[in-house]
């Protein structure tokens, strides 16, 4: 069976480093499959969940990785993916990113309208956003509300 190796790495972690019979990246484009064989690129990865197929050999599961910004570098035999932020879809725990969520809005509140700091709290709200409706989703799929 055809297969891709792949390396997937946030600042301060590595996530997953294997092989994969293929995956779907979440690029500033859209959606992008990836199996072996794939033409060499270089693509930037958008905010998304990336996902991995893992061989059949190995249960066949798929693991989902909520993404936001990165790259990936793709050839024929493997990919290299260099996100800025990642987290297993598995690894999200809901009460953390709550209050991570409510911190950043209350430093949204102290922070006058033309701070440029406002940026990086609003992108923190929408990272906080992203993770927790991946999470139920994650757990809708499993009949859990």
């Amino acid at each position: 069976m055809a297969q891709l190796s792949c390396q997937f790495v946030r600042p301060d972690k590595l996530i997953y480093n294997g092989y994969v019979a293929s995956l779907i990246l979440a690029t500033q484009d859209g959606e992008l499959g990836v199996w072996p064989g794939h033409a060499s690129s270089i693509v930037s990865l958008g905010d998304g969940v990336v996902r991995l197929h893992h061989l059949e050999d190995d249960g066949g599961q798929t693991d989902k990785v909520v993404v936001s910004g990165g790259y990936a570098e793709i050839n024929p035999n493997g990919v290299i993916i260099l996100a800025s932020h990642a987290r297993l879809v598995d690894d999200i725990e809901r009460d953390v990113v709550l209050e991570t969520r409510q911190e950043a809005f209350d430093k949204l509140n102290e922070i006058d309208e033309k701070d440029n700091r406002r940026a990086y709290y609003q992108k923190k709200v929408a990272w906080c956003n992203m993770l927790l409706r991946e999470e139920q989703r994650a757990r809708e799929e499993e009949g859990v509300h």
